[in-house]
């Protein structure tokens, strides 16, 4: 009887657990660096488009600080991505480092956690450490800016936190970040 019951309430979780991912999100087109590059505004995957940079930062202290451009990220400030079991920050995100850097050194009062993802390759207990290290990677880069680390936290969710739930190399690509979201 008692095997009956957990059988029948674990089947219950599964379809609201895929009722819940299929309809509860509407999907969003990626913008590709192409497009950032052209200036084309399309999308809202990899940041602000071209020219939108300056709004977002005017209103990043005064008021839209919740709003999410990207990931798990408070705007204006960017995620960066990570290669495939490195923690290393990659030249081509150097640029969004930097920027989060340079809007965290322009406003003194704000704290930072930086947020380490990984993709669902390896065991739980390695992607929470390579979370972890890719996290300790971005604070490291911003405290060398001139960000005072006691206004850094960081916190690794490992592979417990996908953004894309597919099973190849572009879902794996965009789960393998550092977030950076404005706790105040």
């Amino acid at each position: 009887m008692k095997k009956g019951i957990l059988q029948y309430v674990a089947m219950a979780c599964v379809v609201v657990s895929l009722s819940l991912l299929s309809g509860g999100c509407a999907k969003q087109k990626v913008q590709s660096d192409k497009d950032m590059a052209a200036g084309t505004g399309v999308g809202t995957g990899a940041g602000p488009a071209v020219g939108q940079e300056e709004s977002l930062a005017s209103k990043w202290i005064g008021g839209d600080s919740g709003a999410v451009l990207e990931g798990r990220t408070t705007a204006p400030m960017l995620p960066i991505y990570f290669d495939f079991d490195k923690s290393d920050i990659r030249a081509d995100q150097k640029d969004r480092i930097k920027k989060n850097g340079e809007l965290l050194i322009g406003s003194p009062q704000v704290r930072v956690r930086v947020e380490g993802n990984t993709d669902e390759r390896g065991t739980n207990e390695y992607n929470m450490a390579l979370g972890e290290r890719r996290a300790v990677a971005a604070v490291k880069y911003l405290v060398n800016m001139g960000v005072a680390e006691s206004r850094i936290d960081t916190l690794s969710f490992g592979e417990e936190k996908p953004l894309n739930l597919g099973h190849d190399e572009m879902a794996w690509s965009q789960n393998r970040r550092d977030d950076f979201v404005i706790v105040r």
